[in-house]
């Protein structure tokens, strides 16, 4: 289809009419060529020929430039429109069920089903920090049956001592964020004192370590921050927030930097305490919850991303229409509802630009991991 292109380019560059070329068959041409995603910096160029064809009357050539110039982005909409599942599609959540993850995975799980008409069902997969459940979905079919939800952890995995093998960041695809939210730090009520610092306070005293609890490699780096000012603490990793949570309640663990969502019914019976939130500014949901700056821990500030991905090798027309149906997804009124309670945002990004964002965090891993190893 580009070499058809390029001899238009041709014709349209020496002034010579395009012989029994009518103009509908320009426009229906030109709609062929952009569903194959003529690219976007041409767009300049074909601009600059058709207004050269003004001047030599060759309407066709006008009628085509012009469409194409115009209709690119058109047409690449109704691409976005043109994939949709036949059959049940699995998402696949590599942490344990119960935690943060499940929970929004399972939130706009619920409106996909709803825009595509097909269930998609919710597969928790945990183990090995989320590799296990991403590895499930690497080694996928790339046909747009199954995904995956991932966290900013993703990126870090490649920069962890001792990680063989490819990054798996580099394996998927990444499609949308589809939600942002910030975690709050949260301790056993048994424990002692009332704010952030008069905990860690009385940590660093203790006779007793203290115990800090992660469900993902970005929360154990930010513990192994905190190590540098409190060398005692004990960190334990979990592969999920369920378990998490039952240790936590149960007076089993001390600490734990996550997710909102998952502790919300526990600190309404007052089992656990709520000490900062690690958000930049204060949330509506948590207006008298101190952030990590106020509370004067700005190491625990953070903000955690949750995207979908595909595997590497989908063909990029069902990217392109399952990124327009997660942004169809996060501006339902039942999806906004969901997370406002929680303290999250709605994402709705594109596969370009949460590739870029995916980058980036892991070039912000790969510096912090040699400065706070994660043994």
């Amino acid at each position: 289809m580009i070499t058809r292109y390029n001899l238009y380019r041709a014709a349209a560059i020496n002034g010579s009419p395009l012989e029994g070329v009518s103009s509908g068959r320009a426009l229906e041409v030109m709609e062929q060529a952009a569903r194959h995603d003529l690219p976007r910096s041409m767009r300049a160029e074909w601009t600059e020929l058709a207004l050269l064809q003004l001047q030599t009357g060759n309407t066709a050539m006008i009628v085509f430039l012009l469409a194409v110039v115009l209709g690119i982005s058109i047409s690449a909409a109704h691409a976005q429109q043109a994939w949709k599942p036949e059959r049940p599609v699995t998402i696949v959540v590599p942490y344990s069920p119960g935690g943060g993850t499940d929970t929004l995975a399972r939130f706009v799980s619920k409106e996909l089903a709803r825009i595509w008409g097909q269930p998609v069902n919710v597969e928790n997969n945990a183990g090995a920090d989320g590799l296990i459940g991403s590895r499930r979905v690497i080694e996928a079919k790339p046909d747009g049956y199954t995904f995956l939800v991932q966290l900013p952890s993703l990126t870090l995995n490649a920069h962890l001592p001792g990680f063989k093998g490819a990054d798996p960041a580099k394996q998927l695809m990444p499609i949308s964020v589809f939600a942002t939210l910030s975690g709050v730090l949260v301790a056993n009520s048994s424990l002692p004192g009332a704010t952030a610092a008069e905990v860690m306070q009385n940590c660093r005293s203790a006779a007793k370590p203290c115990s800090f609890g992660t469900t993902e490699n970005t929360a154990r780096l930010q513990a192994q921050r905190l190590l540098v000012d409190y060398p005692s603490m004990v960190v334990v990793n979990y592969k999920g927030g369920g378990q998490l949570i039952t240790d936590l309640v149960g007076n089993n663990l001390n600490l734990a930097l996550m997710g909102y969502t998952a502790v919300i019914p526990h600190l309404k019976s007052g089992n656990l305490k709520l000490l900062l939130s690690a958000a930049k500014t204060r949330t509506a949901v948590l207006p008298n919850v101190p952030t990590a700056v106020e509370a004067g821990f700005p190491l625990l500030e953070s903000e955690t991303w949750y995207g979908l991905f595909a595997p590497l090798g989908t063909p990029q027309t069902i990217i392109d229409s399952v990124a327009a149906s997660i942004r169809e997804a996060v501006k339902s009124e039942s999806f906004l509802t969901s997370i406002a309670v929680l303290g999250g945002s709605p994402g709705g990004n594109t596969p370009a630009e949460f590739a870029a964002q995916v980058r980036s965090d892991s070039e912000r891993f790969s510096a912090l991991i040699r400065q706070f190893p994660i043994q």
